[in-house]
């Protein structure tokens, strides 16, 4: 089975781990923001506007507690948020903190709010108390006495105008936009949260070092910072449910000077069109498709021209995708669409359908119930002390890839690192990644020619052991495993896949094969595909086990199914459930088809088990 995670597997982002984790230094967190602060001014000094660089100054200067009060704020949710909700030992009293931010202008101690606003910082007591001669219904949810509440359209007010005898105070930090801005020149990507300053410091997450100058800047002018930052809104609005007109109008025009900016307005301005046509608004999104250049949006144009009942531009269309497809993502798809649209259009062609070329086998688990976890169960009822079975999924190839290119993927390219927090290049998916980077990678392949790959490989598994990288599985990777698959695994095998998965990364990094067998004796392998009832193969896998075919890859596609009324209580396979299953290996399974409570196995013409 293919992972829909299998692109955020090898490396994680999270903002809440830290949460339960104490740190040692009670203003662990106010260091870090400085530290950012520090390295923004250093590296981007020349490009800061007025207003951020006198944040920057004045912030220097606030009272120890009124600094650290503004980044605890900042470090969670929204803008709003009673004093009852700001208890933090280190900072003492949030009230006399909070003076400092005031008289700076950077939090409002009386802000105005609505009633959709207040409901986010009262509880539903609260909103009973206060609204208590309104009549509301006793036993609604919170949100419905919201709704009851906002029918009447009241006008926003202060917190003491709605409730003049409340605990607690409320503030709205007024300087959180200018300092999300901020957050985003220093990471570069709309994910990332100072938080990972934290997991760094308590050794969750580790990044590898890259060498940074000027040139490797994510901007390079003002005008990149602007874009970026409107991109950000942009992207906002859509999320929140704004109206699609108003979103389109804000949409930055395109970038010209910065392919790795251009490249998330391209990304954006897909997501844009996906939406109008989730909202059935099909010629507004194609529109906007025909003038898009993000991977997909010509297919999605003439699934559109389809759609729109407009075959002849559809077959047209298609016709010029099909002679110069971008990659085989779109070769295949519109290789599909083809037969369909020409039958549309009155054209008239013979139904070919597509020999099956690599081989298939069945297996029957003999189970009390239905296994939880396919993949394990097929695992273990196929593995052996001779021939291993390891569930490795896009772990494995992907693995030794990364280990074996790990300095060419992580050189210090212009425009790819712009901060220590990350765990792959900004130009991963860009058109031009391996050209950037052509005399590291041929360096890495010609390694492949003789023995020297194993020696990198080794020795980069050792050196860069839980560093975060986009193909490196660490927690599929272990010494084990890599030592019997670099045994098993032919190098030109290797080079071949390697080659595959650099070609098209966004696409070729997942959809490998589920399980992979080792003959260590033998010094042979084979990749298995596992596939229960009713499964059926994905693109990405249908591509994977072509090129297997093509390459002479040994691979299998097992199709599984289980008869829970064949166990027997002692048979090795009688509790398969997650993957727990110790049946001797169906290697000789000719012998073994009739063996009550054994694997039943029948084998497909091209492959004998």
């Amino acid at each position: 089975m293919d992972a829909a995670t299998s692109e955020t597997l090898p490396f994680v982002y999270s903002s809440q781990l830290s949460a339960f984790m104490p740190h040692p230094r009670p203003f662990y967190y106010l260091e870090n923001f400085n530290t950012a602060l520090g390295w923004l001014r250093r590296r981007y000094g020349d490009l800061l506007n007025e207003t951020e660089a006198g944040f920057i100054e004045r912030f220097q200067g606030l009272p120890l507690e009124s600094s650290a009060l503004l980044v605890r704020m900042l470090g969670r949710r929204g803008d709003l948020f009673r004093t009852d909700k700001l208890r933090y030992e280190e900072i003492g009293c949030t009230r006399a903190a909070a003076t400092a931010l005031i008289d700076a202008g950077w939090v409002d101690g009386q802000p105005v709010l609505t009633v959709a606003e207040l409901g986010r910082v009262l509880r539903k007591g609260e909103v009973q108390r206060v609204f208590a001669a309104d009549a509301l219904p006793r036993h609604a949810r919170k949100a419905e006495l919201l709704m009851c509440i906002e029918a009447v359209l009241l006008a926003p007010r202060r917190l003491v105008e709605w409730w003049p005898d409340a605990p607690d105070v409320v503030y709205r930090v007024v300087v959180k936009p200018l300092c999300d801005r901020l957050r985003l020149l220093f990471f570069g990507n709309f994910h990332q949260d100072w938080s990972e300053f934290v997991l760094t410091d308590l050794g969750i997450f580790k990044y590898e070092q890259v060498a940074r100058d000027a040139a490797t800047r994510a901007f390079q002018t003002r005008q990149h910072i602007d874009t970026f930052h409107a991109l950000f809104e942009c992207r906002q609005q859509l999320e929140d449910g704004n109206d699609l007109a108003t979103v389109v109008e804000s949409l930055p025009p395109p970038v010209v000077d910065n392919e790795w900016l251009e490249g998330r307005r391209r990304k954006l301005q897909f997501q844009i069109a996906q939406c109008y046509e989730q909202q059935k608004d099909l010629a507004r999104a194609l529109a906007i498709y025909r003038d898009c250049q993000y991977a997909g949006a010509r297919i999605r144009s003439v699934r559109l021209l389809e759609r729109l009942g407009e075959i002849g531009s559809a077959l047209q269309f298609a016709a010029l995708v099909r002679e110069r497809p971008a990659d085989e993502v779109e070769d295949q798809q519109i290789g599909r669409m083809w037969p369909r649209l020409q039958r549309k259009a009155g054209v008239k062609t013979a139904r070919t359908r597509r020999p099956q070329d690599w081989p298939t086998f069945q297996l029957v688990l003999p189970v009390t119930e239905r296994p939880q976890h396919l993949e394990g169960a097929t695992g273990e009822a196929l593995s052996t002390p001779e021939a291993p079975v390891h569930y490795v999924e896009n772990g494995l190839l992907n693995s030794l890839f990364g280990l074996l290119c790990w300095q060419a993927i992580f050189a210090p390219v212009a425009g790819a690192f712009f901060h220590e927090f990350q765990a792959a290049p900004a130009d991963l998916h860009a058109p031009d990644f391996r050209s950037r980077r052509e005399l590291l990678f041929a360096q890495c392949f010609e390694q492949l020619e003789s023995d020297a790959y194993r020696d990198t490989i080794c020795r980069n598994f050792q050196q860069k052991q839980g560093i975060q990288s986009p193909f490196v599985f660490w927690g599929v990777m272990s010494e084990a495993l890599l030592s019997v698959a670099l045994s098993c695994l032919p190098r030109r095998h290797l080079k071949a896949c390697f080659a595959r998965i650099l070609s098209d990364i966004r696409a070729n990094r997942c959809g490998l094969p589920d399980l992979v067998q080792f003959w260590p004796e033998e010094r042979r392998y084979r990749l298995i595909e596992v596939k229960g009832p009713g499964d059926r193969l994905q693109d990405n896998q249908i591509r994977w086990l072509t090129f297997c075919v093509a390459h002479d890859i040994p691979v299998s596609v097992c199709h599984v199914s289980w008869d829970m009324g064949a166990a027997q209580p002692d048979s090795p396979l009688s509790h398969v459930s997650g993957g727990v299953a110790r049946e001797p290996s169906p290697a000789s399974a000719a012998s073994a088809v009739a063996q009550p409570g054994s694997s039943r196995l029948s084998s497909s013409a091209e492959e004998r088990v």
